[in-house]
């Protein structure tokens, strides 16, 4: 199991923002190994009408970390807390 969540890239087949949101994430999925589900709006009548005009968007746990351009920084800090959180969690099993 990776040590943060998937994130997931809401967007296009066509979108070149989404291509470039994708390519801009691969460094950070590679330093924390995180993986990105990608799913494509147009596929989802639901989705298609909550995001239409904002894809592409990064989501973690539920919160839209960005639109339209990668956030780095944000993007950054949200797997960074995921990862000392998943740390914190299991540093209780070796004290006693």
């Amino acid at each position: 199991m990776t040590k943060a969540p998937p994130l997931t890239l809401y967007g296009r087949a066509w979108c070149h923002l989404c291509d470039d949101m994708r390519a801009a994430l691969e460094p950070l999925l590679v330093e924390f190994g995180a993986q990105v589900v990608v799913i494509d709006i147009d596929t989802d009548p639901v989705l298609e009408a909550r995001y239409n005009e904002l894809v592409p968007v990064l989501v973690c746990d539920g919160v839209e970390l960005c639109h339209y351009h990668l956030d780095g920084a944000r993007v950054r800090a949200a797997l960074a807390a995921r990862v000392v959180a998943a740390h914190s969690g299991s540093t209780h099993l070796g004290s006693s």
